[in-house]
C-alpha cells in the first residue's frame, strides 16, 4: 500500500507565544493569527489603553491572551520578559521610521531608528533564544521586516539601512541556534495599509509611487501578513531558517 506523507500541522495548540508592538495593525494582525492556531499569545506594546483593548478583544473571541506593557527599547524591561520563561514563539512586529533625505538626518533620528528597528530587535532575539536554550527546547522566532531590506526606497536611506541590518542579522543568528532547533526568520510586507501608513497613502505622488511598484496592482492588508507568521510560527516550516518571506505584491521582482 502507498504510504501517503502527512501534511504538516499549522496547530499552536500547547505553545506559548510573544508578539512585540501587538496593540494594533500588524502585530495585532500577528497576534491573532497565533492566537487562532491555539497558541497563549502574550501582546506587549507601550500604550496601556490600547494594549488592553486588543487583549480583551482577543479574549472575547475564545482565545488564551494576556497584555504586557512594554518598551522594548528599555533592554532591561526586555530581558525581564524572559526571566525564567521561553516563549515557542516570538514575534517582533515593534518598529519605526523617521523618512526623510539622507542629507537631512539628524543623529538624534538614527538613534531613535536604529534603537527600536534593529537594537531592540537584536537583544529580544538573544534574549528569546537563551531562554529557548536554558529550557532545552526549540522555537520560532519572527520579525516582521520589509522589503526596504531588500531594495532601497525614496527618502528611506535610514529606515533601508535598519531593515537591511535586520536581514544579516537574522542570517547569522540562524546559523549560530540551528543546531539547538532555533529557528528565525523574517517576513518582509510591501505598504501595508494600516492608520501609520494613512499619511503615506494620501501622498498622491507617493501612492502612485507605491502602485506602480506593486505588480498585483493592489496594497497590502494586514490579513495578507497573518497567514506568513502562522506558518513561520507552526510546524509546517520546519526545515526554514535564515532567510525572509516577501510579501511585497511583486516589488522585488524587477
Amino acid at each position: 500500500m502507498t504510504q501517503l506523507p502527512r501534511t504538516p500541522s499549522f496547530s499552536l495548540s500547547g505553545k506559548t507565544a510573544l508578539v512585540t508592538g501587538a496593540s494594533s495593525g500588524i502585530g495585532l494582525g500577528c497576534a491573532v493569527a497565533l492566537a487562532e492556531a491555539g497558541a497563549h499569545v502574550v501582546c506587549a506594546a507601550r500604550g496601556a489603553e490600547r494594549l488592553n483593548e486588543a487583549v480583551s478583544a482577543l479574549q472575547a473571541q475564545g482565545w488564551s491572551a494576556e497584555g504586557r506593557v512594554l518598551d522594548q527599547g528599555d533592554l532591561t524591561a526586555l530581558q525581564a520578559l524572559f526571566n525564567g520563561r521561553a516563549f515557542d514563539v516570538v514575534v517582533n512586529s515593534a518598529g519605526t521610521a523617521r523618512h526623510g533625505p539622507a542629507v537631512e538626518t539628524t543623529p538624534e533620528d538614527f538613534d531613535a531608528v536604529t534603537s527600536v528597528n534593529l537594537r531592540s530587535a537584536y537583544f529580544l532575539s538573544a534574549y528569546a533564544a537563551k531562554a529557548l536554550m536554558a529550557a532545552g527546547r526549540p522555537g520560532s522566532i519572527i520579525h516582521i521586516s520589509s522589503q526596504m531590506g531588500h531594495v532601497g526606497g525614496i527618502d528611506r536611506a535610514l529606515y533601508c539601512a535598519t531593515k537591511h541590518g535586520l536581514e544579516g542579522m537574522v542570517k547569522a543568528m540562524a546559523i549560530e541556534w540551528g543546531k539547538q532547533g532555533i529557528r528565525i526568520n523574517t517576513v518582509c510586507p510591501t505598504f501595508i495599509r494600516t492608520p501609520l501608513t494613512q499619511s503615506t497613502f494620501d501622498n498622491p505622488e507617493r501612492a502612485a509611487w507605491i502602485m506602480d511598484k506593486i505588480k498585483l496592482n493592489r496594497v497590502g492588508e494586514v490579513e495578507d501578513i497573518m497567514g506568513a507568521v502562522l506558518y513561520l510560527a507552526s510546524d509546517a516550516s520546519g526545515l526554514v531558517t535564515g532567510t525572509s518571506m516577501l510579501i511585497d505584491g511583486g516589488w522585488t521582482a524587477d
